[in-house]
């Protein structure tokens, strides 16, 4: 997943696409790409969270 494309999404569409990520999560030999994109994820959900903490 490209940061270009995560950056025009809102936290909210982010957090539902970590949620169906996490729902789909095998149990055993989880692919490389899931984890990249978990990560890309989890990294911009964070950065957004904290720009929200720091605008208020």
């Amino acid at each position: 997943m490209a940061d270009d494309e995560l950056a025009g999404l809102s936290l909210e569409e982010l957090e539902k696409r970590y949620a169906d990520l996490v729902g789909r999560w095998p149990a055993h030999s989880v692919p490389p790409s899931l984890w990249v994109e978990r990560e890309e994820l989890e990294e911009e959900i964070e950065r957004r969270r904290r720009k929200e903490k720091s605008d208020s």
